[in-house]
């Protein structure tokens, strides 16, 4: 089992920077894909950005490209969301994700970060 505890989610103004932690512990996800996801009132919850182990190859929603930033710590268990440029429509609970399998398989429980304009 891991757990994955998110932070570092709150309120910004549109035009502002957050960077969202993702801490993981009773296991390594130092060889697995990780990634970010986010839900927004209303709507399904949505794919945000990922990358593999290494940290080498990275993957981003359109949406994000360009202003979001993901990277990992695996020395330290940790995943991070590195948000700029942050628009309105960025509002919404982000979700950190571990794929141990096929499929994500271990999410957090989600931060908070709303966007005013």
């Amino acid at each position: 089992q891991v757990q994955l505890v998110e932070s570092g989610g709150g309120l910004v103004q549109a035009g502002g920077s957050l960077r969202l932690s993702c801490a993981a512990s009773g296991r390594s996800i130092s060889n697995i894909r990780m990634g970010w996801f986010r839900q927004a009132p209303g709507k399904e919850r949505e794919f945000v950005a990922t990358l593999s182990w290494s940290g080498s190859t990275t993957v981003y929603a359109d949406s994000v490209k360009g202003r979001f930033t993901i990277s990992r710590d695996n020395t330290k268990n940790m995943v991070f969301l590195q948000m700029n440029s942050l628009k309105p429509e960025d509002t919404a609970v982000y979700y950190c994700a571990a794929k141990y399998s096929t499929d994500y398989n271990y999410w957090g429980q989600g931060t908070q970060v709303t966007v005013s304009s």
